[in-house]
């Protein structure tokens, strides 16, 4: 596809995006880029002081489970954080994109570069404490790395969905701003599905979260080998890859939809 190829055949323009976004993030700060490390390290503590010192949540019967809730966390922050850059960068660039012809795709996926520095370093302090605490997971804990390189293509083309639709409808934005914080809830970063309630009695609901929700088997699947130390289910690995490919399609087709619109609209 034009739209993802672009990205080698104009990768100086995108390199200069993906700095700007990056930069533009701290500027002004005494730490500056020195925040793409601070950050996330910090949200993770937060939701490890909440979730598993506050509230003592025991949503998994196994030992550690702040290493649990640290291993879901990562995808899910990246996900939600690349598509809330992503839904404005198209209207917040409207003067760059008015003035200047050039693929404007570069823009939301510089985005979502910006947004991934912070996925990889959350992802390597993860591996590190899955290492110390897990020793199973020494040797399969590699199998994260390309489940997450999948994980960067499923919130690539999700992304580019959103902010080719929000250049052309505003609502879009508020939509995916209120679906979030349900849809937090509603995937498997805070409990095992296993231990849902009622999921004995009920089990259509257990199905419903994990195969209903694309980003419930990207959390399992890149969770199964940091914390359990084993390979994640041949079902949800699959599940993930054809769902990465199935939102590149889409992204490249709701932008290639609207591309000719975005620069009268934003």
């Amino acid at each position: 596809m034009t739209v993802y190829t672009d990205l080698f055949r104009y990768r100086e323009l995108f390199g200069s995006l993906f700095r700007r976004d990056l930069r533009a993030k701290y500027r002004g700060s005494v730490l500056g880029l020195a925040w793409s490390l601070a950050n996330p390290i910090i949200l993770m503590l937060v939701y490890l002081l909440v979730f598993s010192v506050f509230w003592k949540a025991q949503a998994t019967h196994v030992e550690h489970y702040w290493l649990f809730l640290l291993c879901g966390l990562p995808v899910w922050v990246f996900f939600a954080t690349s598509l809330q850059a992503a839904s404005r960068s198209l209207l917040e660039n409207a003067n760059l994109i008015r003035k200047v012809r050039f693929p404007r795709q570069l823009v939301p996926l510089a985005n979502v570069a910006s947004q991934l520095v912070a996925f990889a370093v959350m992802l390597a302090v993860v591996i590190v404490l899955s290492l110390v605490y897990e020793p199973e997971a020494r040797d399969v804990f590699w199998l994260a790395i390309p489940l997450a390189c999948l994980v960067v293509c499923l919130v690539a083309g999700c992304a580019l969905a959103v902010a080719s639709a929000n250049a052309v409808f505003r609502d879009v934005e508020h939509i995916v701003a209120a679906l979030l914080l349900p849809w937090f809830f509603l995937t498997p970063v805070l409990y095992s599905l296993d231990s849902v309630p009622g999921a004995q009695t009920h089990p259509w609901l257990e199905r419903l979260i994990h195969w209903g929700n694309f980003m419930t088997p990207a959390v399992i699947s890149v969770r199964e080998p940091l914390f359990f130390g084993r390979a994640p289910d041949a079902a949800d690995a699959i599940y993930l890859a054809v769902s990465a490919v199935v939102a590149l399609a889409v992204g490249a087709y709701v932008f290639m939809r609207v591309d000719g619109r975005i620069a009268v609209e934003v």
